[in-house]
């Protein structure tokens, strides 16, 4: 049995591709750093109001640690999607499309650049999501496949294909 992806990794892949790292291989430095920005912001509120206490004045010290909380926030809200973008800027040139085909004793992936070949007993984890499946090699690597673009099965015989190989369980993300 063969499948095939054709991948384009634009900023949507990409951003499913950082999830997948963040929500698998991640998980606890995800954790520990939602933790210690929470605890920042906490403190930051906390400063906020003791300048406050004796009545609301406009200081440079509010508008400072009111930015640096919106700007914790909003790196908590865009994280995937920031990493994505340094990601995409970080890629080689001629990596941006690549076809993967699977097969029984590894899977191939040819780019402009060159052509890979991959054994499954290099993949640490297997997430899937509604559009993409994504592999995680490690904190820092990844691959993703486009489920939309999927030819010689279906994505259940996929699933099922990748169980066998890799004897993974697939993990489920939203």
């Amino acid at each position: 049995m063969e499948f095939v992806f054709e991948t384009i990794y634009n900023q949507k892949a990409l951003t499913a591709m950082v999830k997948g790292v963040r929500k698998t291989a991640r998980k606890k430095r995800t954790k520990r750093s939602r933790v210690f920005g929470g605890i920042v912001i906490g403190m930051a509120v906390l400063l906020m109001l003791s300048d406050i206490k004796d009545g609301f004045e406009l200081s440079a010290n509010i508008v400072v640690t009111l930015l640096a909380v919106l700007a914790i926030l909003a790196v908590f809200v865009f994280e995937d999607s920031i990493n994505a973008y340094i990601a995409r800027k970080r890629m080689l040139p001629g990596t941006e499309k690549s076809k993967v085909v699977f097969r029984e004793d590894g899977f191939y992936s040819e780019t402009e650049v060159g052509n890979t070949e991959w054994k499954y007993d290099r993949i640490h984890m297997i997430a899937e999501m509604e559009d993409y499946f994504v592999f995680v090699f490690g904190v820092s690597h990844a691959q993703v496949y486009d489920k939309r673009s999927l030819l010689g099965g279906t994505i259940d015989e996929f699933r099922k294909f990748l169980l066998e190989m890799t004897g993974k369980t697939i993990v489920n993300i939203k």
